[in-house]
């Protein structure tokens, strides 16, 4: 961010910019009206006052799937992409109960600060002053200001006495782009090597990150919200209560990982059990099924199948109305006799490519349906699903 933006955002926090923002209204703003309100805005108000509550007011509408309090929250774009989410955040905070001082390393906006925050003191530390500021300025639209001290530097070198715990999230953007993939400011070694300074430490990182990097003894935690894997989280022995955990937001379910029996690949029953990511993501495909009572479809995918109907928030459910081998000429008569006008098609370690697949499809019909293409004791394999309905 440059510096001028910064200025003109923290101007916003005075008086004479949250008037400002008292004359944007709460809904999205047309083309037209922006236009007509900018006009009448920079007539009263700094342009570049103006253009910073523009877009706050857009970053406010992006962010409220994360947070509930997201139209009173104060926003940079770069530390809304790298925030957690409100329900993530909650998540992580309950495991550091015990701890009275909890130290957040890389603060950004605030996303864990805040509900760290909401049951012991934190030591928020950021080098960024404009994201500091925003930090505590988001902590006093929840309540919890009082309990923050903000420290404004590199956290390699933030004061650590008295902290019984320390939250880190390494910056993973620069300038607004997506690091290399591995790569975070401070590096993950640096986090990793925290512990032994505080013995208890959870770090937060990329979903991607290379499982034979966490360290013996520590937990590696797979987030993802929605059906969408969003992050790791890597937990130092005294926080660990796992080797491997997937873990499924909004319903905040957990999976860990625990020995047992190999679990047999069969043809497909009634149902159909697609993994949520960060079942996949962890490892924990056998884990799912042993708790289904399921089988795998094929040895190296991760699909399952039972024969009664499953309840579970680890994994999409689908009844099976037919099976067969990969074939389009086969598929595509299966699906016009049963008159499929619109399909979802989901691929599941198969290598066809699906927009081909629905221009050659030619389908006509009112009903829907799901195709799953996959592999079935290796053979290249089509089911075609429906959702199950909800009584």
């Amino acid at each position: 961010m440059a510096p001028a933006e910064g200025a003109a955002l923290c101007a916003l926090l005075e008086p004479s910019g949250r008037e400002l923002l008292e004359r944007l209204p709460d809904g999205p703003l047309e083309a037209a009206r922006a236009l007509a309100l900018g006009a009448e805005l920079r007539a009263a108000y700094p342009a570049e006052l103006v253009a910073a509550a523009f877009t706050l007011h857009e970053l406010r509408r992006h962010a409220a799937g994360k947070f509930a309090l997201a139209g009173r929250m104060w926003f940079t774009r770069e530390g809304l992409e790298q925030a957690s989410s409100q329900r993530a955040a909650a998540h992580r905070a309950a495991r550091f109960g015990p701890f009275e001082v909890v130290a957040d390393l890389c603060t950004g906006i605030g996303g864990d600060l805040l509900a760290l925050a909401a049951g012991r003191a934190v030591v928020a530390v950021d080098r960024d002053p404009v994201h500091l500021r925003l930090a505590l300025a988001n902590a006093e639209v929840h309540g919890v200001a009082g309990r923050v001290r903000p420290v404004g530097g590199d956290v390699r070198e933030a004061p650590l006495e008295g902290v019984g715990a320390v939250f880190v999230d390494p910056a993973r953007r620069a300038r607004g782009r997506r690091l290399p993939a591995g790569v975070s400011e401070p590096p993950l070694d640096w986090c990793l090597e925290l512990a032994r300074r505080v013995a208890a430490v959870a770090v937060k990182a990329a979903p991607g990150l290379p499982l034979g990097r966490v360290p013996a003894g520590w937990e590696v935690e797979l987030v993802s919200e929605g059906r969408e894997l969003k992050e790791a989280v890597l937990w130092s022995p005294p926080l660990a209560t796992a080797g491997r955990r997937a873990t499924v937001l909004p319903a905040g379910r957990t999976l860990v990982a625990a020995p047992g029996p190999p679990v047999r690949c069969g043809p497909p029953d009634a149902w159909l059990v697609d993994p949520d990511p960060a079942v996949t993501r962890a490892g924990l495909v056998e884990e799912l099924a042993r708790a289904l009572g399921a089988w795998k479809l094929d040895q190296r995918g991760a699909l399952l199948s039972c024969a009664d109907r499953p309840e579970t928030p680890f994994g999409r459910t689908l009844r099976v109305e037919a099976s067969l081998p990969w074939q389009l000429k086969r598929l595509r008569a299966l699906l016009r006799a049963r008159g499929v006008g619109a399909v979802d098609v989901r691929k599941r370690g198969s290598a066809v490519d699906v927009e081909e697949l629905r221009r050659r499809l030619r389908l006509r019909g009112d009903a829907r349906a799901t195709v799953v293409l996959t592999r079935l004791a290796g053979r290249p394999w089509a089911l075609v699903c429906s959702d199950p309905v909800r009584v």
